[in-house]
């Protein structure tokens, strides 16, 4: 990747690529400027306890993280609008994102022919300059980012990768795999390590599907109306829960006994998940380990949330409130 951080494409400069005027950098760098800041406000907007946690990090990694999350954000909301996209304009913008992203990135058209013209939204060229400085400044692999967009399409009903259903947790650990580990292997290098990045791996993994576990557990009333369920339905139906009985809680808002205990039992499991990760903040910068801390607490709060509310999950969306975040923030910031 550094190679490339000589020779941007014309699509996605770059402010180092080389032979441009002063006045040309001048450009350059406000323009990067401005879409950094656009990342820090699409966080701000829809990571409430992602942004609380990056605002602990040193001021030249928290706007790599923003990034990170816009283009996240930006791909998952291509994929979860069906008003703006249907399933085959969703498929040609994932296809077209990647393709602009592997000719800026590597300078070649990645083996495969262009896709069609096709709309993407009107953030995307920012959020892909931010992110392509943050993927040569901290040399982030990008299979990571094929990972992820490999994921998304399992959420595309008319891609061949499709899948609303996932019978075990390995399965679910399958489309976790791009959509949550993936995340957490592309900010590694951004949060940096005491030793090889290879041995923080592992835990770094851990807790992207960690977080994505407790996304699942929280909006499963959402993911229902988009006819997905990403819990497990075997280990539901262990505790005799199937899709119409979660359907049936859907339209009550009310969680029926079965559904409580077989999320008791996936609480369990997730917080499993964190504890397992847990040992991998100390393998980090010592600087980065308060906001990962703080991440790790504050997200898992949001189960804490679905306990305390009597698992009213199809009903209302668990939220750890302001106050409480800011107080377990500032436990975790100071842990030891």
């Amino acid at each position: 990747m550094n190679d490339a951080h000589e020779a941007r494409s014309g699509a996605l400069p770059h402010s180092g690529t080389p032979g441009r005027t002063p006045a040309d950098l001048d450009t350059e760098h406000t323009t990067l400027t401005d879409a950094y800041r656009l990342c820090r406000r699409i966080a701000a907007a829809h990571g409430r306890t992602y942004y609380s946690a990056t605002r602990l990090l040193s001021a030249d990694r928290r706007p790599a993280v923003h990034a990170l999350y816009a283009f996240a954000r930006t791909v998952d909301d291509i994929v979860d609008t069906p008003a703006a996209y249907g399933s085959r304009e969703a498929l040609a913008a994932l296809d077209a994102i990647e393709y602009r992203l592997r000719h800026a990135w590597t300078l070649t058209r990645a083996d495969r022919p262009a896709p069609p013209p096709t709309a993407l939204p009107a953030e995307f060229d920012a959020v892909a300059r931010a992110l392509t400085d943050t993927v040569d400044r901290f040399a982030i692999d990008p299979r990571h980012f094929w990972t992820f967009l490999d994921s998304m399409r399992m959420d595309i009903p008319e891609s061949p990768l499709f899948r609303n259903r996932y019978p075990t947790m390995p399965a679910l650990h399958e489309y976790m795999r791009g959509s949550a580990a993936a995340i957490g292997l592309q900010l590694l290098p951004v949060l940096g390590t005491v030793g090889p990045v290879a041995d923080a791996e592992p835990a770094a993994a851990a807790l992207g599907n960690a977080f994505q576990l407790t996304n699942f557990l929280r909006d499963l009333g959402e993911d229902l109306d988009r006819d997905r369920i990403y819990l497990p339905t075997t280990e539901l139906a262990a505790f005799g829960v199937d899709e119409d009985l979660l359907a049936h809680c859907r339209r009550t808002g009310r969680t029926e006994r079965r559904v409580r205990r077989a999320l008791a039992h996936l609480i369990a499991v997730n917080r499993d998940l964190y504890r397992r990760a847990a040992p991998g903040t100390a393998l980090l910068n010592p600087r980065v380990r308060p906001a990962i801390r703080t991440a790790a607490t504050l997200y898992a709060a949001i189960l804490d949330r679905i306990e305390d509310s009597g698992y009213t999950v199809f009903a209302r969306r668990a939220v750890v409130p302001a106050h409480q975040r800011i107080r377990l923030a500032a436990g975790a910031a100071f842990r030891a």
